[in-house]
């Protein structure tokens, strides 16, 4: 598969995989804003990147795993970027009480490409039973 980008930003990095077998392209910031009403909530940080999905993808954005030893949290869990968006690829971040953040430069997330089956929802009155019935949290134990 062939995905195009664009550099919207001249300080923009080229997506990388630290391993030719890994599941993401780390992205990486070339700005960090506040936008209007998020200061000490949460940061904006740019990667100067737009990308074109082929029709049947759709890109995740995830957290690097390192952010891990940090306070920080991807304020959406999971950025979806659907096949027709070309704006540019941004993630979210919330902000500890050190304010303590990302620099220009730096491996800020990964994004993973997936294929999405073509998918037709039917409306019924009775689901087919199953063992796991309606448990959900927790149901399955610890």
């Amino acid at each position: 598969m062939k995905v195009k980008f664009e550099r919207l930003n001249p300080a923009a990095k080229v997506p990388t995989q630290a391993n030719p077998r890994d599941a993401g392209f780390d992205l990486y910031a070339t700005a960090v804003t506040h936008p209007s009403g998020s200061a000490g909530v949460f940061v904006e940080i740019c990667t100067g990147i737009s990308m074109e999905i082929p029709k049947g993808y759709a890109g995740f954005i995830f957290p690097r795993s390192s952010i891990s030893g940090t306070k920080h949290f991807l304020r959406n869990s999971v950025g979806v970027i659907d096949c027709g968006y070309r704006g540019e690829l941004k993630l979210r971040f919330s902000l500890d009480e050190s304010n303590t953040c990302y620099k220009i430069g730096d491996r800020v997330g990964q994004i993973v490409f997936i294929r999405m089956p073509a998918v037709q929802l039917i409306e019924t009155d009775v689901l087919n039973f199953s063992t796991r019935g309606q448990g959900g949290f927790g149901s399955s134990g610890r």
